[in-house]
C-alpha cells in the first residue's frame, strides 16, 4: 500500500482537489488525503473547486483538516504544493524530509516548484489548477508505478 499526502495551506482547494484526482483513478495499493498546514478542521472545499471537480464528474466529499504528526506518520509521501508548505513541514518536522517533496519537484519539474493558488479566484483559475494538478498527478503516477 502507497500512502500519499497532499498538503496546501487551508486545504480547501489545491490539496483536496489533487486528493480527488488521484482517487479518482481508483488505483489499487494507492491510499490519499489531505491536508493543511494552516488549515481549520471541518471546512468543506471551496465552492469553485467542488463546481470544477464536478465538471469533471469527480465526486469528493472534502472536510478540511489541519496537518498532524498523526498524518505525517501516516504518510510514505507527502506532496506539497508549494516550497514554503515543504519548508513548514520541515520545520516541524524534520523527521519527514525522506519523504517530502512538492509535488512538481517529485513530477520532474526543474523550473518552479510551486503549484498557483487560485483561492480568491474565479471558477477559470481552479479550472487551470485542476488541469495543473492532473498532468503532475499523472506524472506522479508514472513514477510511482515504476517503482513497484
Amino acid at each position: 500500500m502507497q500512502r500519499i499526502l497532499f498538503v496546501c495551506t487551508g486545504n480547501t482547494c489545491r490539496s483536496p482537489m489533487a486528493e480527488a484526482i488521484l482517487k479518482s483513478k481508483n488505483l489499487e495499493g494507492i491510499e490519499v488525503r489531505s491536508a493543511g498546514v494552516f488549515a481549520v478542521n471541518g471546512n468543506e472545499a471551496s465552492a469553485h473547486a467542488k463546481q470544477v471537480l464536478e465538471e469533471n464528474k469527480i465526486v469528493h466529499n472534502h472536510q478540511s483538516s489541519l496537518l498532524t504528526g498523526g498524518a505525517i506518520g501516516w504518510a510514505e509521501l507527502i506532496l506539497t504544493m508549494t516550497n514554503s508548505h515543504k519548508d513548514a513541514i520541515l520545520n516541524y518536522y524534520p523527521e519527514a524530509a525522506s519523504k517530502l517533496f512538492t509535488l512538481k519537484e517529485f513530477a520532474g519539474e526543474t523550473v518552479s516548484h510551486d503549484v498557483s493558488d487560485p483561492f480568491g479566484g474565479n471558477v477559470s483559475i481552479y479550472r487551470e489548477t485542476f488541469q495543473e494538478l492532473e498532468i503532475l498527478i499523472d506524472r506522479v503516477i508514472g513514477k510511482i508505478m515504476k517503482k513497484n
